[in-house]
């Protein structure tokens, strides 16, 4: 599918194709992409099984292999769709059918490295053990005459082999006549000869024909495994193509992460601007980006500049990134950018001339340049390299504005490079059209291949030509050979160069206050809230302060208010109750009502009670939770993490549910952890990727809440590799208090892939 890629004239056709990378993209970018192993192109055998042909063990299991993965990419989508929405993909993964029963056919018949089972067939297994059973027999009896005196000192060598499916001894070559027996081969010295004793001949024939039935039963096995794949084998090979459109689509989102590549966003009113473009063949420390605007405010760029200067790989750049996004690439740009749909994009790039067809540079790309004009539209694109080269510079520049001005009169995009000086002037008076140029370090003498649009190219021929030291005089001599129009030309370019550069400076000078602002306030927000947060404290001191005095004044007062109301009662004064209780109300109104303090803006709330071991807390820095296992000075605990124990700072820390003290023995502190059980509790971790350390703590979890989860069997797919992940997750097992034993999975299961734990 790669080699048949082509760009899509069609807007709409183009927008699909991004989106659906756009969202492999996301899947890459959050889940990985799904695994395409076991998944093959089986349409052959697909084409013959259905035709009547039989397949052999190695052809079926690609089919199950095939049916098995295009089922996992499918559950994998879903279950990916349901957490970030990918309509396309789940559209394209929701066509894929379930063979499920096929596939299970052909795994309980043969195993991983195709062979037919015993267990595929009744009379397979009865034969097989006939098999076994007769082998052993002849075995047993060969062993008993090479053991024998009168036997083994005719020998070569005391073994018994196979020649030609039948068992057989070697015998010297000169014990020929005292042996009797069947030769079926000799050595290459012609001293041994293999030869079949006549007590065994009868067994050995006996045997030969138990392997024809044998053959002939595993035929029928095949054949009825060939059957049922020739009735689904429409459907998948429909399947494959699915799985081979969904393959595609996440090799171009691995190859937009690779290239740091971004989606563009796509237009078809002509109008192109890239940000940072790169060109996606040079390497990515050494090229050097491209911003370029095109369709706005001129549909037409003139390039100017000196040779090895980059303009022909801007032209390039131009090219690739437009044909990319129209072929559903993204492009190696920033974010951003923006690219258009045209319905063709025509370019003159390089020295075409053929001694074959007598051909010049100058005629080979007048050859390509009278094909584009016949052909393109207002819609098209058209990147000219060096036009009007190869001919009288007078004669060249006249014919490159002709062509320049009908390209730009019928409303094309257009690039083009020259090194016409008199192109400049058109590219200035021309409605537009736009000069820009490669720029060049006269310092040093070497292009930095930027492109600067909006500024002519300078020839720099004499700044070059004195910086190499060529002879003041002859310097002279040519400055006065050039015309003065020119040189003003000359003069203007260089005041431009001159006022970019320095606009340029003040822009950066402008960047670098701007971010120094920004630093600034920062710095500032920090110390408003440190100031705010102060203040608090010093205000809920000074509550607490009064609320104090105030207390003390209510205490004093209620113990003179006792004591006028009993001298009212001894002596009969008239001190009225509702004068007292109105007295003790505006007394508890002169105490302060204390402030509610307001959250510090992005700050956590405090905990409401101190951390002690024993407690269920969460780690925002790590993102984890885990349980208190001790405090370790005044800022720091030590917390159980999965397996593993850290030391976290206790602002770090947030309190989830407090430690509950046991019963009966105060001075012990029980840890209780309280989990939520979830009603559908997976049975199987899927580990392949992982290192041993990461492993390992998903294991750890997986195991507590399989435990909770009253699960008796659990499966962990560790995949085959070399055997690391493995060997570690089940010495892990072998040591985990929950486990009751483990093994590793059987053929229909997974193999050597999973391990399958009993849990207590």
């Amino acid at each position: 599918m790669a080699e048949k890629l082509k760009p899509s004239g069609d807007f709409e056709a183009v927008k699909l194709l991004l989106q659906a990378t756009d969202e492999a993209a996301t899947v890459d970018r959050l889940k990985g992409v799904p695994s395409f192993g076991g998944i093959t192109d089986i349409k052959s055998s697909l084409k013959r099984a259905s035709i009547g042909g039989m397949l052999g063990p190695h052809e079926l299991l690609a089919v199950g292999n095939t049916i098995g993965g295009g089922r996992r990419v499918k559950r994998f989508l879903a279950a990916m769709h349901e957490e970030e929405p990918i309509p396309m993909l789940f559209e394209l993964s929701d066509l894929v059918s379930e063979q499920k029963p096929v596939e299970d056919a052909i795994r309980s018949a043969i195993d991983e490295n195709a062979e037919v089972l015993d267990s595929a067939s009744a009379e397979l297994s009865q034969v097989r053990r006939e098999l076994r059973t007769g082998e052993t027999r002849i075995r047993e009896k060969l062993d008993s005459m090479i053991r024998s005196s009168s036997v083994s000192k005719m020998l070569q060598d005391q073994l018994v082999t196979i020649r030609g499916d039948r068992f057989v001894i070697p015998v010297k070559a000169e014990y020929r006549s005292h042996f009797g027996g069947i030769v079926h081969d000799q050595s290459g010295s012609g001293a041994t000869l293999f030869i079949e004793p006549e007590s065994i001949v009868a067994m050995n024939n006996k045997l030969r024909e138990t392997r024809l039935r044998e053959e002939r039963e595993i035929e029928i096995i095949l054949r009825k495994l060939t059957a049922l794949v020739g009735e689904i084998a429409e459907e998948t090979a429909y399947d494959v193509d699915i799985l081979g459109q969904l393959d595609f689509i996440f090799a171009k989102a691995r190859l937009a992460r690779e290239m740091k590549a971004a989606r563009p966003r796509m237009n078809d009113r002509g109008y192109l601007k890239l940000r940072k473009g790169r060109h996606p063949l040079i390497a990515a420390e050494s090229v050097v980006p491209l911003d370029v605007e095109l369709g706005n405010q001129y549909s037409s760029i003139i390039v100017t500049g000196p040779n090895t200067g980059g303009k022909t790989v801007t032209l390039k750049t131009i090219g690739l990134l437009s044909l990319m996004s129209m072929s559903g690439l993204f492009i190696p740009a920033e974010e951003g950018s923006q690219m258009c749909v045209f319905d063709a994009i025509y370019a003159d790039i390089g020295d075409e001339q053929s001694i074959e067809q007598s051909l010049s540079t100058f005629s080979s790309h007048m050859t390509n340049i009278i094909s584009i004009l016949n052909r393109m539209t207002p819609k098209s694109l058209v990147l000219l390299d060096e036009v009007g080269a190869g001919t009288d510079p007078a004669e060249g520049s006249a014919l490159a504005i002709a062509i320049l001005e009908h390209i730009h009169r019928t409303g094309c995009r257009m690039v083009a490079t020259t090194h016409y000086s008199e192109l400049k002037a058109y590219a200035y008076e021309r409605k537009g059209v736009i000069n820009a140029s490669m720029e060049f370090d006269v310092q040093s003498l070497r292009p930095t291949y930027r492109l600067l649009v909006g500024v002519p190219g300078r020839s720099n021929a004499f700044a070059i030509a004195e910086r190499l030291g060529l002879p003041a005089a002859v310097l002279e001599h040519a400055r006065g050979e050039v015309k003065e129009e020119d040189l003003r030309v000359e003069h203007m370019i260089a005041s431009l160069e001159e006022n970019r550069l320095g606009a340029e400076s003040e822009r950066e000078r402008a960047e670098k206050l701007r971010r120094e602002a920004e630093d600034l306030r920062g710095k500032q927000r920090q110390e408003l809230e440190k100031l705010e947060n102060q203040r608090d404290r010093w205000l809920e001191k000074a509550e607490k302060e009064a609320s104090a005095i105030v207390d003390k004044a209510r205490k004093e007062a209620e113990q003179i208010i006792s004591d006028l109301r009993r001298l009212a009662m001894e002596e009969g004064a008239s001190v009225k109750e509702h004068k007292l209780i109105e007295a003790r109300r505006r007394l508890d109104e002169a105490q302060p009502a204390p402030r509610k303090k307001e959250p510090a803006r992005g700050a956590k709330n405090k905990q409401t009670r101190q951390i002690g071991p024993g407690d269920e807390v969460a780690v925002h820095s790590l993102n984890q939770k885990g349980h208190v296992v001790e405090l370790s000075g005044a800022k720091e605990a030590v917390v159980q993490l999965g397996i593993m124990k850290m030391k976290v700072r206790l602002d770090d820390l947030e309190l989830l549910s407090p430690a509950k003290p046991a019963a009966k023995q105060p001075l012990r502190q029980a840890t209780t952890v309280k989990r939520t059980r979830d009603e559908n509790t997976r049975s199987e971790l899927d580990l392949r990727g992982a290192n041993l350390e990461e492993a390992l703590i998903e294991t750890d979890r997986f195991l507590d809440e399989a435990f909770l989860g009253n699960l008796g069997q659990i499966y962990i797919i560790h995949g085959k590799g070399t055997g690391v992940l493995r060997s570690g997750i089940q010495e892990y097992l072998r040591k985990h208090k929950h486990v009751k034993s483990y093994r590793l999975g059987n053929y229909n299961e997974g193999g050597a892939g999973v391990t399958v734990a009993e849990l207590n």
